[in-house]
């Protein structure tokens, strides 16, 4: 555990100008001026210190295997999941292992230092789940790493899924995941909920669900979910993945749907790249984007975060790590223009799915874990509209990753000029 003195920063909820005084890993005090002490010393400069990014729903184990076995052509989710279905009995460990971990360092050098991720549970030998279990011990003194045991193929079309499900728990696997809308009828989606979610009860877990993601309005198993959620006490346990079934439904449905959501304590994250690049692909024109109706969710008190999805997978070709362009990309998808509609956005990628995956002495007050990313910007709008430079990124009290300030030499005719990036 380490101590520092952090000076002159700005924080996301306004304060500017503030010293943050770490001891043994923890923040001790924030105040203005601290008195000097003999600790390490790191100047803001009046630059955004935040708390980690935090994505809330990634595939770590598909990370950086685009072209295995070949390129989606379609572009679509369901080729997407028949690609997968290919590789998956050519993979291994070892190379499971290297992408997964090569992902993680470009991670920590965005500031992203906690992740959900699925791993797909249908394969018998269940050597994704090793794989991922065996990074997430690797990784854990820098970046923490939550992972949610999904059956790909369906818990009720895969014919081993349940037990494989129970497999992955027992092996350190941390949430329950499901896919209804990938079962063979409606009846089976809402079964499977029933299912996973008393299972998930009984063993006093969480649950987050690929749910509705789907261009179909009739997909609503966001219902059944939040149905369970509440008929099993599991109120502020349980999220709802994707929803892009919401983009199509009738605005009266959704003003039924959104209160029973809320009552229900269920969660929602969405994935602005992906869900905006693998829906509407059957439309002409007008055509649907497909992500799910963020600030109506919001406006409705249900937390609602954003989650990166893929990176240079069989679903997605781009990819950076940067939770900053997933937020930036949700801003302009959902039209969250204004001032307090954009720090929701970074909230989004910060506060709210930390609160999403429970993650203990998360934030910036007296006794949370030192855990900090000091930005290239001044606060959280900039940081949205520049996706800067992570001066320093930061682990209980310690710099894990740092970058110096980028700086570009302007040459106009008969002058000369340095350039800071920010400006």
């Amino acid at each position: 555990m380490n101590d520092l003195l952090i000076r002159n920063a700005n924080l996301a909820d306004g304060r500017t100008g503030v010293d943050i005084l770490v001891r043994q890993g923890r923040i001790a005090h924030i105040d203005r001026q601290i008195v000097a002490t003999d600790l390490p010393e790191i100047d803001a400069q009046g630059n955004l210190l935040t708390s980690p990014f935090v994505d809330a729903h990634f595939h770590m184990d598909a990370v950086l295997s685009y072209g295995l076995p070949r390129v989606n052509q379609s572009g679509t989710l369901l080729e997407g999941i028949a690609l997968w279905g290919e590789l998956k009995p050519s993979l291994t460990q070892e190379a499971l292992i290297s992408r997964a971990m090569q992902y993680c360092e470009w991670a920590v050098a965005k500031g992203l230092l906690a992740i959900r991720s699925h791993v797909d549970i249908c394969d018998d030998r269940l050597l994704a789940v090793e794989a991922l279990v065996e990074v997430k011990r690797r990784v854990a003194p820098y970046l923490d790493l939550q992972l949610v045991a999904f059956p790909q193929d369906g818990l009720l079309r895969s014919k081993n899924a349940f037990n494989n499900l129970k497999k992955a728990i027992a092996m350190g696997v941390d949430v329950v995941g499901g896919i209804p809308h990938f079962e063979r009828t409606m009846a089976d989606g809402a079964e499977s909920i029933r299912i996973l979610c008393e299972f998930a009860a009984e063993k006093g877990l969480r649950v987050d669900m690929h749910c509705d993601e789907s261009d179909d309005p009739l997909s609503r198993h966001i219902e059944t979910l939040a149905f369970h959620s509440q008929r099993l006490g599991m109120q502020g346990r349980v999220t709802g993945s994707h929803l892009t079934s919401m983009h199509s439904m009738d605005n009266y449905y959704v003003s039924k749907l959104l209160p029973l959501i809320r009552e229900a304590g269920v969660a929602a994250i969405a994935n602005p790249l992906i869900n905006i690049t693998l829906q509407g692909r059957h439309d002409t024109y007008p055509k649907r984007r497909g992500m799910t109706r963020v600030p109506e969710m919001i406006a409705a008190g249900i937390d609602v975060a954003f989650g990166h999805d893929c990176v240079m997978d069989p679903w997605y070709s781009l990819g950076s790590g940067d939770m900053l362009e997933v937020a930036h990309m949700g801003l302009h998808v959902a039209q969250m223009t204004g001032q307090a509609a954009m720090r929701q956005c970074f909230d989004a990628v910060t506060s709210t799915p930390a609160r999403i995956l429970g993650l203990e002495n998360y934030g910036l007050a007296p006794g949370c874990h030192a855990d900090f990313v000091i930005l290239d910007a001044r606060d959280p709008i900039e940081a949205l509209r520049l996706r800067p430079v992570r001066r320093y990124v930061i682990r209980r009290g310690a710099v894990i990753s740092e970058t110096p300030q980028p700086v570009a030499t302007l040459s106009l005719p008969g002058r000369q000029c340095q350039v800071n990036f920010r400006h």
